[in-house]
């Protein structure tokens, strides 16, 4: 905790963060916010300059994402608050906690046509928990204490403050407000526990679908708990990646669902007599996608009550702490087993979840079939490696078939589907697990979303893999436009040589021309002591995305 008196309100600004225990700041500096970047040199936290503003939020999102703590950002004003807006509106959708920071004209050019004014809060209030433009510079640890809780309570999201830069300037007359303790939430009441734990016992097939909220580190260690003693059925999210351990996999894991109906996952919803959603935001999966019949017997357990549509109508909600209300329902269903016709049931679709759609994995010389890249990074990656995904084709291949076994280790973004994540995604994971490699993935339409970055990497020196599915257009859009239309438009693009980009920032750029090239240079970007990002140009043979598309399994599973 920082001790020393504040002598301006950037001092408040960056005492607030050290009192806050952020390590990092990722942003990049102008004129109405320099006194912080300024007083940062002096007194910490990391500083981490980005390449553009948008990639800065997406690196503060990633801190947010793995940490379950705030990750900051601070730009300055006009453009680099508008660059702020994608990330911010992906942070908040998809439960990612945030604290951006902006600069403003000084409050005397607030309502003038002056150098870079624009009403920064109105811009950025609908996409963020919480927004405000500090105009007295005492109030400026308030407000940040204020705004770091907001980003981090109840479904976590975005929260944006900003401040102009007389703000900042001025002299200040107080301290930097202390750390606080968080404040903790019991569980659900016992009557709403007993209800679900006897709406278990008298189920014949109840299944856990798991979203992002059940990904938090202590509610998976509670749920990992709850399903070594009673082994209930569990779907994922995309999001909720990773909860299942490696050791529960066969006796409860039938895959995730997301983006198409007709997956394994979407068959067990339909079949169960009830679905207990556990963490799970619609944003993830829309409950229309897999309860279309509207005939879902759904039970919530959640920090926060649901948001109700059509399609998602929990007959009860369990609201509080969702490890505290799983560890009392516990011993509540202990015990419990499903009927035999369940077990059988299960055992004939874990058959369809392992084998899924037969595909011809023969693919013309010098292009790779997904599966066998996947097949390759399942080989290779292991259980404390990070993963991140960005958002194409390879996104919808990768979260059916990719399997990961520690939560927040296999990063989506499925609520935004925003382009340009993994990389920025990938710095943050890096350095936050400096101890492992971290993989990042990406199609060469949304690489060069944020492909700067790899500057960024190459400047921190960070063991970063990323692998570019290349196939020369915006295929995801391109597959889905075939479907509906018969053809595709507005997808193309020109070529980029990525290997000579990569060694252009002073990375290293490989190209495979086959799976077993793949493999090894996989295997050579993983082992080698190098100092710095890897590249890897994968030309990518995506023949068999409409038939991914279309139906998953045989009528008879629906």
């Amino acid at each position: 905790m920082s001790e020393e008196s504040a002598n301006y309100g950037a001092d408040l600004v960056i005492d607030s963060l050290i009192n806050h225990d952020v390590d990092y700041v990722f942003g990049i500096p102008g004129a109405k916010i320099d006194r912080v970047f300024d007083t940062l040199e002096d007194k910490g936290p990391e500083l981490i300059v980005a390449r553009h503003e948008q990639n800065a939020v997406f690196m503060a999102q990633g801190v947010g994402r793995i940490t379950g703590e705030p990750g900051v950002v601070i730009a300055t004003s006009g453009p680099g608050i508008s660059n702020l807006a994608t990330g911010l509106v992906t942070a908040t959708d998809e439960g990612d906690p945030v604290l951006a920071i902006g600069g403003q004209v000084k409050r005397a050019d607030l309502l003038k046509r002056a150098h870079q004014s624009m009403n920064n809060v109105a811009m950025l209030e609908p996409i963020t928990k919480y927004a405000a433009e500090i105009h007295e510079s005492n109030t400026i640890s308030e407000i940040m204490a204020n705004a770091y809780r907001y980003a981090k309570s109840g479904k976590p999201g975005a929260s944006f403050i900003s401040i102009p830069q007389d703000v900042t300037d001025s002299p200040v007359s107080v301290k930097a407000i202390k750390p606080l303790t968080d404040p903790k939430l019991g569980s659900a009441s016992v009557d709403d526990i007993n209800y679900l734990a006897q709406a278990i016992r008298n189920a014949a097939l109840p299944v856990l679908l798991l979203g992002n909220g059940a990904s938090i580190r202590n509610v998976t260690a509670s749920i990992r708990r709850l399903l070594e003693a009673v082994k209930l059925p569990v779907v994922e999210t995309f999001q909720g990646a990773g909860i299942v351990s490696r050791d529960l996999e066969e006796e409860t894991f039938f895959g995730r669902v997301g983006l198409f109906r007709n997956q394994p996952g979407d068959m067990l919803l339909k079949r169960s007599d009830l679905v207990i959603a556990i963490g799970y935001d619609p944003i993830e999966y829309e409950a229309r996608n897999w309860n279309a019949e509207i005939s879902a017997r759904i039970v919530v357990i959640d920090a926060e009550p649901a948001e109700i549509d059509t399609y998602f109508q929990p007959e009860r909600e369990l609201i509080g702490s969702i490890e505290e209300t799983l560890d009392l329902l516990l011993p509540a269903i202990s015990g419990y087993s499903l009927p035999d016709g369940s077990v059988e049931y299960l055992q004939n679709l874990k058959k369809e979840v392992v084998e899924d759609l037969k595909f011809d994995r023969h693919s013309k010389d010098g292009l790779i079939h997904p599966l066998d890249l996947i097949a390759s990074l399942q080989e290779q990656v292991t259980d404390d490696m990070t993963v991140t995904v960005d958002v194409g084709s390879h996104y919808i291949w990768m979260a059916r078939y990719f399997k990961s076994y520690e939560a927040r280790h296999l990063l989506f973004s499925n609520g935004m589907q925003t382009l340009g994540v993994a990389l920025p995604w990938a710095i943050s994971a890096a350095l936050l697990r400096p101890k492992s490699k971290v993989i990042s993935i990406s199609g060469d339409g949304g690489f060069l979303f944020s492909a700067q970055e790899l500057e960024t990497a190459v400047r921190l020196k960070l063991p970063i893999v990323h692998i570019i599915w290349n196939d020369g257009k915006y295929n995801m859009v391109e597959f889905q436009e075939e479907m509906k239309y018969g053809r595709s438009s507005g997808v193309d693009f020109g070529p980029v040589d990525f290997v000579k980009y990569a060694e252009s920032f002073g990375a290293k750029g490989y190209r495979a021309d086959s799976k077993e090239s793949f493999a090894s240079l996989l295997t050579q970007a993983l082992t080698e002591t190098v100092t710095g990002p890897v590249l890897i140009d994968v030309p990518i043979d995506y023949k068999d995305n409409v038939k991914l598309g279309e139906t998953i399994l045989p009528d008879e599973f629906y």
